[in-house]
């Protein structure tokens, strides 16, 4: 329980999240074409159409030629987790204070990892909020 009460405490500093992500969801709704409002478990499902999408969104969509010489693939393997992890400034770098460590915001980019961290209770705590933040905003997560 203890641990339990020391992850509400955390969360708690955090819990404007949903506010701020409701604020984008709302906000691409309403301005299809200034906000693209993406959920990283679908582009981790199929990077290489998401890269596509955003790159159309930004008004500059991959050419014929691009697409053949696989240049949508590229990006995604230049922007997979395994690069971006495997890179010194990111093994080793920090953040301008150099009070925390660049690999810190590097987990294992898995979908389903929080189950590694997380408690059943502490999940259902989560769920619990995020139901909550979200109710009649028909988003879903």
């Amino acid at each position: 329980m203890r641990r339990l009460n020391c992850f509400v405490q955390v969360q708690a500093s955090i819990l404007p999240y949903w506010d701020h992500v409701l604020g984008y969801w709302k906000a691409s709704l309403e301005h299809p074409g200034k906000i693209l409002f993406l959920k990283y478990e679908e582009m981790v499902d199929d990077t290489v159409l998401y890269v596509n999408k955003l790159a159309e969104f930004i008004g500059h969509p991959f050419s014929v030629e691009e697409q053949q010489q696989g240049v949508p693939e590229k990006i995604v393997k230049m922007c997979s987790f395994e690069n971006l992890s495997s890179l010194e400034v990111n093994k080793s770098g920090k953040v301008v204070r150099g009070e925390i460590q660049n690999k810190m915001y590097f987990r294992k980019g898995k979908v389903g990892d929080w189950k590694n961290h997380l408690t059943p209770e502490m999940a259902a705590w989560w769920d619990q909020i995020t139901l909550q933040k979200l109710s009649g905003s028909n988003l879903s997560l």
